[in-house]
Formats: C-alpha cells, sequence, structure tokens
C-alpha cells in the first residue's frame, strides 16, 4: 500500500498512551530497563521483561527501548557530545533520515522523546521508503538556518541508498540547499551508520548505535527544538532516579 502520509505527526494512539499521566510508569520502566542493561541483558528480553512488569503498549516499549541506555553509555556518550561552538568552520555530518524524520516530526506535533542521554529522538519508523510530507521544507530551511547561525562550514548529508525515493530527496536536499546558499553535500551509500561511526567529524544523529561508536555527536533534533520549535511534544522519559552522573 502507498504511503499516503502529508504529515510525521502522533500515531493516533499518542494521546493516550504518552498522556501525562502515563508518565511516571513510563519513566520507571526505562529505568528499570537501564539496570537490566547496566547487568548484561539482552535489549529484546530485558524491553519484554520491562514491558510486560508495566503492562506497555507496543510503542511505549519502543518508547522506553529507545530512551535507555547503561552507565557505561551514558557516559561515553556524555563525554562525545558536541557544543555547536565546536561546529564552527568545521564540517557537520548528519545521519540524514534520523535528522529530517525527527525534525518533521518535531513540526508536525509527532511525539519527541527525551532520554536518559539527553538526545531527542522520534517514534517514526519509514522501513524501505521515504516520502517527503508537507513539513519536510519548513524542517530542511530550519537545519539550514541553524547551522549556518553556527557557522558550520559544510553540512554532508548521507542517506541510505536502499530507501526509495533516496536520488529524489537528494535532489531535494541540494536544491534548498542551492536556494539559500548553504553548502550541503549529500551521499547515498548502503550502510551510512557504519560510515557515520567511524567518522573524524561530529556527527548530528540520535542513533544509539552511531553514538556509542562515534566520537563526536551533537543532538540537533534537540537543539532544534530549543531554538526553533518550542512547541514540539516532548515526552522526558529520563528516570526518576538515575545514576550519578546522569545528565537529566
Amino acid at each position: 500500500m502507498p504511503d499516503k502520509r502529508r504529515h510525521r505527526g502522533p500515531d493516533p494512539e499518542d494521546e493516550r498512551l504518552f498522556a501525562p499521566g502515563a508518565w511516571p510508569d513510563l519513566r520507571a520502566a526505562t529505568g528499570d530497563l537501564c539496570w537490566l542493561l547496566n547487568r548484561g541483558y539482552a535489549v529484546p528480553s530485558a524491553v519484554e521483561l520491562v514491558g510486560n512488569r508495566y503492562s506497555l503498549a507496543r510503542r511505549q516499549r519502543l518508547a522506553v527501548a529507545r530512551c535507555a541506555c547503561s552507565d557505561e553509555a551514558l557516559l561515553l556518550r556524555q563525554r562525545r557530545r558536541a557544543d555547536p561552538h565546536a561546529l564552527r568552520d568545521q564540517e557537520l555530518w548528519l545521519d540524514g533520515y534520523n535528522v529530517v524524520i525527527g525534525a518533521e516530526a518535531a513540526l508536525s506535533g509527532g511525539i519527541i522523546l527525551r532520554g536518559r542521554d539527553g538526545c531527542c529522538r522520534d517514534l517514526a519508523n519509514i522501513y524501505a521508503r521515504y516520502r517527503e510530507v508537507e513539513e519536510t521544507a519548513v524542517a530542511l530551511r530550519l537545519i539550514g538556518e541553524l547551522t549556518a547561525a553556527w557557522a558550520v562550514r559544510r553540512c554532508r548529508w548521507w542517506l541510505d541508498r536502499p530507501v526509495s525515493n533516496s536520488g529524489r530527496f537528494k535532489k531535494a536536499l541540494l536544491d534548498a540547499a542551492t536556494g539559500a546558499g548553504w553548502n550541503w553535500d549529500v551521499e547515498l551509500v548502503f550502510n551510512p551508520d557504519k560510515v557515520l561511526a567511524q567518522s573524524d567529524q561530529i556527527v548530528a544523529t540520535s542513533d544509539s548505535v552511531i553514538l556509542d561508536r562515534s566520537r563526536r555527536w551533537l543532538n540537533l533534533i534537540g537543539l532544534l527544538i530549543e531554538k526553533r520549535v518550542p512547541q514540539a511534544r516532548v515526552v522526558d522519559l529520563c528516570p526518576l532516579q538515575s545514576a550519578e552522573n546522569d545528565s537529566c
């Protein structure tokens, strides 16, 4: 069935699943999952255990899984987190679909999660196909304006070649950059995660796999929300009781 969505907004059940009344259990579940990860539990089995304990729905389990991390991962991410001031006259490498979908979701009222590591993440998935939505052009403009304000020398976008419409989206990125005078490059590769994880450049992403391996990373979606999209629906799932060095 073709994707006919016009927005990257909330799921019909999100109003109930992520209502303020659900936050205490979601935060407690995130804390329990962090505890299990510290003790070597595999993520799938740990999420199932925690989800069953708190009777969480599928999307709630996904949210908890995206917001939890072990103490070790937390400390590594904190040490490698970059400040926007570090971007002056530097390159910024962007996890393309991860960044733009997060921005689209924030602009269209989708749920944005703030996890234990302070990183902001969405709940959207594109699987094998990406389709631009009504918020796409605005998302690109805001990203371009923000990175220009930080005096980024060049933004280098990385897109998944196997995702359908990647070639079309590459053109949209380059057209937006040309029209605004931004220095953007776009690369289509089969595995952007591997490229970004091995890069010496600052990487904009919320993907935990990349965060745990990259040398420096930027919470671009969190900064975008703070500076340009204050109306975004942010649900903070930082555990109520965290490790001593927790960023929450």
